[in-house]
């Protein structure tokens, strides 16, 4: 039996040696790169923090103690030493392990802390609850890594840390210099100077905070002894701890850029990508596209949160240096400061996840849209991404920033329409735009049958019965719609309006025409572009009945994309169904087989739909 086998919770390591918890770190080292190179994930940041993981679930006792992640995409380790390492063979998949820390999994999970720089005002907030309580035998800990501390709410919660009463709590300061890329700034040039021992003021002690180390993160022996002076001081306590991102595993440690930060499935021998089909990423289209564009205009600059590569910036960075801008883990700093620079006569544009622009709403309303300044943001990971799960889903930004005035937003549905997007983006003056797009493949062009007045005709076939209005990437989904209705009678038009805010006022003529309209989007039905096309039809006096498909309000499991689509009904299958019910009625519908002859035929459409993208959910 191996040691790692002998594991079933941090209790299965407090009888164990130095040197035999050396031993296990390297068995887990191993079971990492066996599993997360078969499912994909986050590698990297695990083999960075097994030793780190060994001597806190050593040294403290969960869930007693609580311990909080920040990020939790570095908690894998922990996740095998408190009793899943099974889970690990369905890693990130639907009804399997969750890459990052989940309640629902384990007591050993306070939360689901995927966004970077929360942790320590959560563990704050449990230091000063036990404290108002008199509880003064459990500590809290916070594990943070150099580059969440890019982020303004670390420094936040630091600040409140170093100012409130005296309490049990240690932060761990996991710095590996990196937080996706190399960590940049002053603090991160502070920590050198740490790193280094060179003499100097220390910054967390003239906060008023205790400070140990630094300490070699991958001596075990070293790190219980600093952990439980740590421990023992019963106040708020910075330990500093120097860990290798990637460490132990040979592709992950010659990768300068992101030191295997999130992979794809690879071969384990060679460190290569296993292939995958569906043509170019979308973010590789913008990457590309943006070259083009800064070659064209010299005003364009690229602004990143820490995202250089993941954002498709890298080859923008390679070609203009100078023009490209990482601030870090600091999305509301890089908003304003685009304005800033629109305000200073260049036109910036801000790459940056979907799911991550909700943190910089104000500054983007207040921002950049009240003072009308030219930026073009670009959200990739926008709709479902899936396997990352509830946090990374990009399902809020048609909704969250339709309430923005004069913010104009598109959704390409293909690599052709996003070139053309994003160059049209870039063009407008009289205020902000956004183009949204999601994670992987391209897929092949869906060229327009015909434009109206800026919106694409996608098909159309039979009579005027039902208008699909599809939005972004969800034109495949709302052709196959059309395909099946017409095979039963049912004539369907679909457009793509390109720009789906505002709204384009060809669609309440188009509306008019049929005898019923639906839109299909992979954002909240909430506040959508479906509720907004309502709306204004509805102003209009347009009388069509309008049904809206998109995500319920709901945050949704990990998963593949399509079993994740599949869930919110967002399938050809069942988007034709309820159409066929609502023009046909049920029972007539049954009566008149249109229901079951409907089923097998969806079944078709959906295994073509699994066999073009090859199993690749990524």
């Amino acid at each position: 039996m191996t040691l790692l086998e002998t594991v079933h919770g941090p209790e299965s390591l407090r009888g164990l040696e130095p040197d035999q918890l050396d031993a296990l770190a390297e068995e887990i080292r191993a079971f990492l790169v066996d599993r997360v190179c078969a499912s994909g994930g986050h590698l990297g940041p695990n083999l960075g923090v097994v030793e780190l993981t060994l001597a806190l679930h050593s040294v403290f006792d969960s869930p007693r103690d609580r311990l909080v992640w920040d990020t939790g995409h570095q908690s894998y380790v922990h996740k095998i030493v408190t009793g899943r390492a099974a889970g690990f063979d369905r890693l990130r998949k639907r009804g399997g392990l969750s890459g990052y820390p989940n309640p629902a999994e384990s007591e050993h999970d306070l939360v689901e802390n995927s966004h970077a720089s929360t942790a320590l005002s959560y563990a704050d907030g449990l230091a000063r609850a036990d404290a108002h309580q008199g509880r003064t035998d459990r500590a809290v800990v916070a594990v943070i890594g150099d580059g969440a501390m890019t982020g303004g709410m670390a420094w936040e919660g630091l600040n409140n840390i170093a100012g409130g009463p005296e309490r049990p709590l240690v932060i761990v300061l996991n710095d590996n210099q990196r937080s996706y890329a190399p960590t940049r700034g002053g603090f991160a040039d502070h920590l050198g100077a740490l790193r280094a021992e060179a003499p100097g003021p220390n910054l967390f002690e003239q906060l008023g905070l205790a400070y140990l180390g630094p300490v070699d993160g991958h001596d075990v022996a070293a790190l219980q002894r600093v952990l439980r002076e740590a421990r023992g001081l019963g106040r708020p306590v910075v330990v500093h701890v120097v860990t290798e991102k990637g460490r132990g595993f040979a592709p992950t440690e010659r990768n300068e850029l992101d030191r295997g930060h999130a992979i794809k499935p690879m071969d384990p021998g060679t460190g290569k990508a296993l292939a995958s089909s569906g043509g170019p990423s979308f973010t590789s289209v913008f990457g590309r596209e943006m070259v083009r564009i800064a070659e064209r205009r010299p005003d364009v600059v690229a602004v990143t949160a820490a995202m250089l590569e993941p954002t498709g910036l890298l080859p923008m960075q390679q070609r203009f240096p100078d023009r490209v801008v990482d601030v870090g883990i600091a999305e509301q700093h890089a908003v304003t400061m685009a304005a800033g620079m629109s305000l200073g006569g260049t036109h910036p544009v801000v790459a940056i996840y979907s799911t991550f622009v909700n943190r910089a709403f104000d500054q983007l309303l207040m921002d950049v849209a009240l003072h009308r300044r030219a930026v073009t943001f670009v959200l990739d990971r926008s709709g479902v991404t899936g396997d990352d799960g509830p946090s990374h889903n990009g399902m809020w930004d048609l909704s969250v920033l339709q309430v923005v005035p004069g913010l104009r937003m598109a959704a390409p549905r293909d690599g052709a329409r996003l070139a053309e997007l994003l160059q049209e983006a870039v063009e407008w003056r009289d205020g902000p735009t956004l183009v949204r797009f999601p994670k992987g493949a391209t897929g092949e062009d869906i060229p327009a049958k015909a434009t109206f007045a800026g919106t694409d005709v996608l098909h159309r076939a039979g009579p005027l019965d039902v208008l699909i209005v599809s939005v972004g990437v969800m034109a495949r989904v709302a052709l196959q719609v059309a395909e099946v209705l017409w095979a039963h009678g049912i004539g369907a038009t679909v457009v793509d309006p390109r720009w789906v805010t505002p709204v384009n006022t060809t669609l309440a003529d188009m509306a008019r025409r049929h005898r019923f309209a639906i839109t299909v989007e992979d954002n909240s039905r909430t506040g959508g572009v479906g509720s907004a096309i309502g709306q204004f039809l509805r102003d209009e006096g347009v009388r069509t009945p309008l049904r809206e498909f998109g995500i319920p309000r709901r945050f949704l499991d990990h998963g593949g994309r399509a079993d994740v689509l599949s869930a919110c009904g967002l399938t050809a299958q069942h988007i034709a169904r309820s159409v066929v019910e609502e023009i046909s009625g049920p029972e007539e519908a049954r009566m008149n087989g249109l229901v079951t002859d409907f089923e097998s035929e969806m079944a078709r459409l959906m295994d073509e739909e699994r066999g073009e993208r090859g199993g690749d959910t990524r």
